[in-house]
């Protein structure tokens, strides 16, 4: 018997105590919902789209290979720059004519037949985003029932038949 009396003695206080957790936390009940509104919202979204196109390009070939030209103006040039000035003289004016005239055979080579132009066409390619809206599920306005009163909410996923709710109970009076 004394065992029973210590046990209800211990069990007191903490009844207490819960009653006055009960007052400050509360309890989870559940709430019957009336119905459930889904809420969009507008959003961008971004599609990578991949856009092509073909150009026109000028491609110069030179054909660097080709030394009869330079070589030949070397001769001309040599030639003609022998036929002026006297000793020291006449071999400078030759060395001068083949060098220049290398260089004019070399640039009327490069024009008459190393650089060649043709015309290809091609395709290039870039990607860029296209935008478009879309309405998208945000969550769910939800309209519950609860000890006969009426309660609006707002929830992320839908509830279903029931919505759990905090229910917290204080004294009517101060104290």
């Amino acid at each position: 018997m004394n065992r029973i009396l210590t046990t209800i003695a211990a069990a007191i206080p903490a009844l207490a105590l819960s009653g006055t957790a009960l007052a400050e936390h509360g309890f989870i009940g559940q709430a019957r919902v009336i119905d459930t509104e889904p809420l969009y919202e507008t959003v961008e979204v971004a599609h990578p789209v991949t856009e092509c196109w073909t150009e026109q390009v000028v491609q110069r070939n030179y054909n660097p290979g080709n030394y009869v030209a330079p070589v030949a103006g070397g001769i001309v040039g040599g030639v003609v720059g022998n036929q002026f000035g006297g000793g020291h003289g006449k071999t400078a004016l030759t060395v001068v004519g083949t060098l220049l005239g290398a260089s004019v055979g070399q640039q009327l080579g490069r024009s008459h037949h190393g650089q060649r132009a043709r015309v290809e066409n091609v395709r290039r390619c870039e990607t860029v985003d296209r935008y478009e809206q879309q309405q998208q599920l945000s969550g769910y306005r939800v309209k519950y029932r609860y000890e006969g009163q009426t309660y609006y909410t707002q929830t992320t996923e839908h509830p279903g038949k029931f919505i759990p709710v905090r229910v917290q109970v204080s004294p009517a009076r101060g104290i």
